[in-house]
């Protein structure tokens, strides 16, 4: 089964945006009723059973069982009788808003994620239709349960074959958009190791460096915008809660931070693209990147949004029939790509390799590439052919690659 997620952009009325506001305050009370029955449950059982807590607690029924999704979706089903607030919203996106939080607190567990938390009306920002009527979609409009027919931009059209299943509205600083989630019934195998690789080393100095050579430098997206950041924030700490100019001011604020997240997606996207052009096989390094985010470069880690460069590049890479692979990274900048000699540990202030063994000289970033392309053909079981002058090798088989290196020489695994 192949899924896609298609983005667009809605032009709701008046009456149309009064009950997606409101579908999304009945979503968020019933978050919060739920994750607040959760932890009560959690709380009435952290004393011993023969102990008290020395200053209050909850006391629940021993036999009272944990309120996980089908508890509280029976629990909703029997409030919504007497409750119009809650027969305001369409009850399968309530159901999903319970779904939403059951994973929530199973991946807390699993996963290690933080706990969940309540939600504000600035938090959640969107809602689930599970399911959709046959043929929801037209040109100028589509139909969804409640709203009727919503107009839309349809920036691009459905493929051929894709069925619409789900449709999530989503609240933005820019609009209402919708994410329809499409699904053709097919199994589309993963692409296979072929053609020319290339290795991408990432860092903050330059964005990518590739084994071919080539190294990009990254916009510095949050820094080209962070003065009129500055300057919105420290309006917004003297405004009052509640009030019409502080939430007139956090939209402000939330353009801006959309206008950053879409640039540098864009950017991201476009950069993908051109890396796996004339590239069969894209390697790079297995990192945690979100370790990046907790040291004295956070900021610009964020700022660059390496987790989302590699999630969209392997998306890319599958598109375009691009084998995409993670290497390890230990010892990527320690070794030489031409040899396989151990350079030794280098600070970061030294940006040149240099090998004593084969005299090999390059850049730093570009050698990291070099090995990380090296490491990705020998675990995939190509040949490779390494040749320092950069001159194409006659009569080599179209497996045969060009890399840096100080002398002609064939690598099988």
């Amino acid at each position: 089964m192949l899924t896609l997620t298609y983005e667009y952009k809605l032009e709701p009325t008046a009456e149309q945006i009064s009950y997606i506001e409101n579908t999304l305050d009945v979503c968020r009370s019933v978050w919060n009723f739920a994750l607040l029955n959760r932890k009560d449950w959690c709380k009435s059982r952290k004393s011993a059973i023969n102990a008290c807590s020395i200053e209050r607690e909850l006391i629940m029924s021993v036999d009272e069982p944990f309120p996980n999704y089908h508890v509280q979706a029976k629990q909703l089903t029997e409030a919504k009788k007497n409750n119009n607030f809650l027969k305001s919203a369409n009850a399968q996106v309530l159901q999903q808003t319970l779904r939403t939080l059951d994973r929530a607190w199973d991946d807390m567990k699993a996963r290690g994620f933080g706990f969940p938390r309540f939600k504000n009306k600035y938090r959640l920002r969107s809602f689930v239709f599970p399911q959709l009527n046959k043929k929801p979609i037209s040109v100028d409009s589509i139909k969804l349960p409640g709203l009727k027919e919503i107009r839309w931009r349809m920036s691009r059209p459905i493929p051929d074959g894709f069925v619409p299943k789900q449709a999530r509205i989503v609240r933005k600083a820019s609009g209402y958009f919708v994410m329809l989630s499409l699904q053709l019934n097919i199994d589309v195998p993963n692409p296979f190791p072929h053609g020319h690789p290339r290795g991408l080393d990432l860092g903050y100095d330059k964005f990518v460096a590739t084994s071919d050579g080539q190294e990009i430098k990254r916009p510095r997206f949050l820094k080209t915008l962070q003065y009129k950041l500055k300057l919105l924030s420290r309006r917004l700490k003297n405004k009052q809660k509640g009030s019409n100019n502080r939430h007139r001011l956090n939209q402000k604020i939330a353009r801006l931070h959309q206008r950053i997240s879409d640039t540098r997606k864009d950017w991201h996207f476009k950069l993908s693209h051109q890396l796996v052009q004339d590239s069969g096989m894209i390697f790079v390094e297995e990192i945690n990147f979100v370790s990046w985010q907790k040291g004295i470069l956070s900021k610009h880690s964020a700022d660059a949004g390496f987790g989302q460069f590699v999630n969209i590049l392997e998306w890319v890479c599958w598109k375009t029939d691009t084998y995409f692979a993670k290497v390890n990274k230990d010892g990527t900048s320690q070794t030489c790509p031409n040899c396989g000699a151990h350079t030794g540990k280098k600070p970061l202030d030294v940006r040149i390799h240099h090998c004593n063994e084969c005299n090999y000289h390059t850049t730093r970033d570009i050698a990291a590439s070099q090995e990380i392309r090296n490491r990705g053909v020998t675990a995939v079981g190509q040949t490779v052919l390494e040749n320092v002058c950069g001159l194409k090798a006659t009569g080599s088989i179209s497996h045969d690659v060009l890399v840096g290196g100080g002398r002609s020489r064939k690598l099988a695994s």
